[in-house]
């Protein structure tokens, strides 16, 4: 049986309908689309319900099966894929589902899914292209300027990649041409037409030089890895590129601008020429507000030095000061000081018994309106800060280490390390002989979830109940000596469980 429709996903999904209700096997159908150029009449997918249940076929008066709703989600994402046994093999799965397993897409060995799940991941890629590589071409029509790109993209993918510039360029008019259809925004809604089989024609405009200018600034000869590059941005896309356009002299003038980095980089002030030497606790925070070893201090209210007893055993080091923190000149403070107490307690720390710093000492932070926005520090903030911390360190000579988010943990342990694969193992760094990172307290703040929340703020207990575990092994090792007993004043100050 010949099952003849237009080549749409929509048009499809109402004849397997009506297959499907008449049981009409796989083997049975050979279908056959008309039209392969997407006709982008998008309607709605079967059951595209918000309860994320399986979602029926059929309509209410025909007796309706149900199907996942994943299953929806992956066949409009195949319809896109540029192989006419597409058809064939979603009805077979369909079939598969509605009559044999219900829950065939969890089985990922099975030969047809594991070519769909293939299918829609040729798809995904290509919609990331469409995403990465269309650039833009401004005209001006009757109704003023409008933004045309021509594209020729491995799979029929334009209309699941238009969402994105719809939503990206929401007051620009644009056109997105491909020789599968085309994809319009008026600046209130998305159409879609006939394909366009070649480029227009047409003349450079001012974006082109712009994307080439942009390119050429943010490019980073440091970093250059053609290999990695090639992988990243297949040459096939780079002919609609215009900033790849000045590439291989761009790439021919790497190693000059590598030199010429290293020798700013040495130029760059950093702190260490305001950090006196050797000096103790007191000296460090009486010297720190004349740092000016980066641009942070120009906006900061001022530096944010550590606080905490001279003989604490172990040291917290976070990322930055917060907007509470950097009005009140005292680190964790704020939200995320908090949450740090309370885990310090469950964890059986005092926090009086504690020192708490942070990698970098001033404010990093963007302004939006009249509120201060905390912004990541930047690698060249970190390593400017870096003396003073390494001073605060040396000063106390701490038995635990404790780095709080990434940030601090690679500050500490250096940029290759990996919070998510080393967090709460005790290693060993020139600072103390046993250095755990684990979690920021604002990373619990920030967790889309109740149920995240929850689950960070159980690791980051946890780590820190290891750490009052291991301070309480060091404090039993230890408690026999007179020096012990003289430091601690008869058991002030040590850790309480």
């Amino acid at each position: 049986m010949e099952i003849k429709f237009n080549g749409t996903f929509e048009d499809w999904q109402k004849h397997a309908r009506r297959l499907l209700r008449m049981r009409t096997l796989p083997a049975q159908i050979v279908w056959i689309a008309e039209d392969e150029q997407q006709s982008f009449l998008p309607g709605q997918a079967i059951g595209t319900g918000e309860s994320g249940l399986a979602q029926p076929l059929l309509s209410a008066n025909e007796n309706p099966l149900r199907v996942p709703k994943r299953f929806i989600t992956l066949a409009r994402n195949v319809s896109a894929f540029r192989d006419a046994g597409r058809w064939n093999l979603l009805y077979s799965v369909l079939w598969r589902i509605a009559y044999e397993n219900h829950h065939l897409l969890k089985i990922e060995t099975d030969e047809q899914v594991i070519q769909l799940l293939r299918m829609e991941d040729a798809v995904s890629r290509d919609v990331h292209h469409v995403h990465a590589f269309v650039r833009f071409k401004k005209i001006v029509d009757v109704d003023g300027e409008r933004y045309v790109a021509w594209y020729k993209p491995d799979h029929k993918s334009v209309w699941l990649a238009a969402p994105f510039f719809a939503a990206r360029f929401a007051s620009m008019r644009w056109s997105i041409l491909t020789p599968d259809g085309s994809a319009h925004w008026d600046g209130k809604a998305l159409s879609f037409s006939a394909g366009v089989p070649n480029p227009p024609n047409g003349g450079e405009d001012g974006l082109e030089q712009l994307w080439c200018r942009y390119y050429a600034t943010i490019f980073n000869p440091a970093r250059t890895n053609l290999r990695m590059m090639r992988s990243e941005m297949p040459q096939r896309f780079w002919q609609h590129m215009p900033e790849l356009t000045n590439l291989p002299q761009i790439l021919a003038r790497a190693p000059d601008r590598v030199d010429q980095m290293i020798v700013q980089q040495k130029k760059m002030p950093g702190a260490a020429k305001y950090v006196p030497a050797n000096a103790d606790l007191a000296l460090l925070r009486k010297t720190i507000p004349n740092c000016a070893g980066c641009e942070l201090y120009k906006c900061a209210t001022q530096p944010v030095f550590g606080e905490g007893p001279r003989e604490a055993r172990i040291v917290l080091i976070g990322e930055q000061p917060g907007d509470q923190e950097d009005r009140a000149g005292r680190p964790f403070v704020g939200p995320a000081g908090e949450v740090l107490d309370r885990a310090l307690h469950e964890a059986g720390i005092e926090r009086s018994t504690v020192y708490v710093t942070n990698a970098v000492k001033h404010f990093a932070f963007e302004e939006r309106g009249k509120r201060r926005i905390h912004r990541t520090p930047r690698l060249s903030e970190v390593t400017a800060c870096r003396p003073w911390l390494e001073a605060e360190l040396k000063a106390l000579a701490p038995e635990i280490v404790v780095c709080l988010g990434s940030t601090a943990a690679k500050a500490v342990f250096g940029a290759t390390f990996r919070l998510t694969e080393q967090r709460g193992k005790f290693l060993k760094t020139r600072f103390a002989t046993k250095t755990l990172a684990t979690y920021h307290p604002s990373a619990i703040l920030r967790a889309d979830t109740p149920q995240a929340r929850e689950n960070l703020y159980s690791m980051l207990l946890h780590d820190l109940a290891v750490v009052a575990d291991e301070s309480g092994k060091s404090i039993s090792q230890r408690a026999s000596t007179p020096a012990l007993a003289a430091r601690t004043g008869a058991g002030e100050n040590t850790l309480l469980r």
